[in-house]
């Protein structure tokens, strides 16, 4: 519910503060005194068009500010700022937002019937959920339904390809991994390990030639060998050299196993001319594997890898939409069971949601009017209420040959059938064209609503008003020859003299007094309080 409601400097109303009460509350007052304006910032916090007309003159700016409670109990705060110039602000809780924002938080919570206003029940898809809501209908299975199809849909596009791009990338990966297979790769190191034995290779002769040279210094008969056997010599068995002379010895057994490996390598050092071209062509098959597919053996190792794997995804394919499209084919039958049984039962609920509109509308002085409700598509999805308010007129959408009052009364009319909706309802022009016992039905309904939710209702009849709850007044006046309007919540004795105002003209009239007590004695029996 709307708990507190301010306006500065919007229109006509200079300063209004209002705390707001549950239950239906009449909103009364003299022409020009701005009771429009209390509608348009309810509009402004649901989101709507801010213009810098509407912003008072000589204000800088004007101010909307609402408090809100949800039927779960959480507060919102919502506040636009208008200038007089430049774009306007909005604010949720006290922080900066936009006005698609307060659409979404605020628009929710509130409806608004009348001439120019946004209604809820004239989209499309807020009537099929009012249908579906008088006729009890689980929409549950159907969406369920929908989504399995649109699953399947999803997975068969992500498949995506038609075969001749299939056949093409098929033929494709199979050469790579031909390719990658025939050159067995399983060593992320083997370029270095070849390099390493492509350059020993191309060294055998140098290698042969050093070996020798190298054995000839370090053989038995060598010059190393000799100093070594002639310093142990001269060491001989002195006690004080004995270490020294252990160490020699170690020397000697070093120089002997060193000459056997040199000896090795130049004896091994055989030059191989086809295991060097070998080696030289399997670089090269490395190098071209890297500039293919990636920068590293690594790489093109984990590339081979993954071309497997999206090969076998392909190869698969087939499979995988065959089963898909039987899938796919159980899917859409259970749909188009879902979309009967569906449509069947709204096509069933049409007929007796439009006599119960049409009754209700005979009590809201349109006794004449004429209501449709069509179903269309395979769900029976495009549901359209349809209204001819007068005879020898066309039955069209409801906003479509209806004037604003005609409208107000048919959207009360479908509320008070279907019940529910947003918390907060906001009538304006319900009671245009209307008077005597047919007021008094309008009011009467609207405190019927007023039992599960907030009502506000703009109106001009003291019939109306006085079936309501409580009654806001707005007040016109005029300073400086400036007209300016204030607004305040009645109190008992004050509801008589606004209501007796509101009869005759005249609050002082005694007879009109009279009449106000007995139309406010009624709301007992009306579901006021």
């Amino acid at each position: 519910m709307l708990t507190e409601l301010r306006i500065a400097n919007l229109g006509v109303i200079e300063d209004l503060s209002l705390i707001l009460p549950a239950g239906s509350v009449a909103v009364t007052g003299e022409t020009g005194a701005g009771k429009t304006m209390v509608v348009g910032a309810i509009q402004l916090l649901m989101g709507g068009r801010a213009e810098p007309e509407m912003v008072r003159i000589g204000a800088e700016e004007a101010i909307v500010e609402g408090r809100f409670i949800d039927r779960d109990g959480n507060e919102l705060v919502a506040r636009r700022v208008i200038p007089s110039s430049g774009r306007s602000r909005a604010y949720l809780d006290g922080g900066l937002a936009t006005a698609t924002a307060l659409q979404d938080a605020v628009g929710p919570l509130i409806d608004l019937h009348g001439q120019h206003a946004q209604q809820s029940l004239l989209k499309p898809e807020t009537q099929r959920h009012a249908l579906d809501r008088f006729g009890g209908i689980d929409r549950a299975p159907l969406r369920n339904a929908r989504a399995d199809v649109a699953a399947i849909d999803a997975a068969l596009a992500d498949l995506g390809g038609d075969e001749t791009e299939r056949a093409r990338q098929i033929d494709l990966l199979r050469y790579q991994l031909d390719e990658l297979e025939a050159a067995a790769l399983d060593d992320p190191d083997e370029d270095e390990a070849l390099r390493e034995e492509e350059e020993r290779l191309a060294h055998v002769f140098d290698d042969q030639v050093a070996a020798a040279a190298a054995s000839a210094l370090l053989g038995g008969d060598g010059p190393a060998a000799e100093a070594l056997a002639a310093a142990a010599a001269a060491l001989g068995d002195g006690s004080a050299f004995r270490e020294l002379a252990a160490r020699l010895q170690v020397l000697q057994e070093e120089l002997t196993s060193l000459g056997a490996d040199v000896r090795a390598i130049g004896e091994n050092a055989v030059d191989d001319p086809e295991r060097r071209e070998n080696v030289r062509q399997r670089r090269q098959l490395l190098v071209e594997l890297r500039r293919k597919y990636g920068p590293t053996l690594t790489d093109v190792m984990a590339y081979a890898s993954e071309m497997q794997q999206r090969l076998l995804r392909l190869e698969s394919h087939a499979d995988q939409v065959n089963d898909l499209l039987t899938r796919r084919e159980a899917a859409v039958a259970r749909l188009e069971a879902e979309s009967r049984k569906i449509r069947t039962a709204r096509t069933k609920a049409a007929e007796p949601l439009a006599r119960a509109v049409e009754a209700e509308l005979a009590r809201l002085a349109m006794p004449n009017a004429a209501v449709q409700v069509t179903i269309g598509g395979d769900a029976g999805d495009d549901v359209a209420i349809l209204l001819a308010p007068n005879p020898g007129l066309p039955a069209l959408p409801v906003g479509k040959n209806a004037s604003g009052g005609e409208l107000s009364r048919t959207m009360l009319a479908l509320r008070l059938v279907l019940s529910g909706g947003p918390p907060i309802k906001v009538f304006d022009e319900v009671d245009a064209g209307i008077g005597g016992e047919t007021a008094r039905a309008v009011g009467a309904s609207l405190a019927d609503l007023g039992r599960t939710g907030q009502i506000f209702v703009v109106t001009h009849l003291p019939q109306v008003a006085a079936l309501t709850n409580h009654h806001v007044v707005i007040d016109k006046r005029n300073q400086h020859g400036l007209t300016s309007s204030q607004a305040r919540l009645l109190s008992d004795e004050e509801r008589i003299i606004e209501v007796s105002r509101m009869l005759s003209g005249s609050p002082d009239s005694a007879s009109a007094r009279e009449h106000a007590e007995e139309l406010l004695a009624g709301r007992a029996g009306s579901g006021g309080s």
